[in-house]
């Protein structure tokens, strides 16, 4: 969690879905891959729901949760991300 804020949804276990947030672009381009869906609820966000972590890379998931943190942590207000950058 980011100040209150959710960039990763996932369970414990390693089948255990994963939901994230992405850019419009991003958004488009992973909802076409097979294994990667509109995240329920939250697709109208920019999330998207990966249903195998196998569909991703490790370089893939390092890539788009770090620009997931960085989505909503740009969100924040100007003295909550200086609080972030001060931990």
């Amino acid at each position: 969690m980011l100040a209150e804020k959710i960039f990763c949804i996932t369970g414990f276990n390693d089948n255990d879905g994963v939901s994230f947030k992405v850019s419009p672009e991003d958004f488009e381009i992973l909802t076409e891959r097979d294994g990667i869906t509109q995240a329920r609820y939250f697709a109208k966000n920019q999330w998207v729901s990966v249903e195998k972590r196998s569909v991703l890379k490790n370089s893939e998931w390092k890539e788009y949760l770090e620009k997931s943190y960085l989505l909503v942590k740009s969100k924040l207000t100007k003295k909550a991300q200086k609080e972030i950058d001060e931990q």
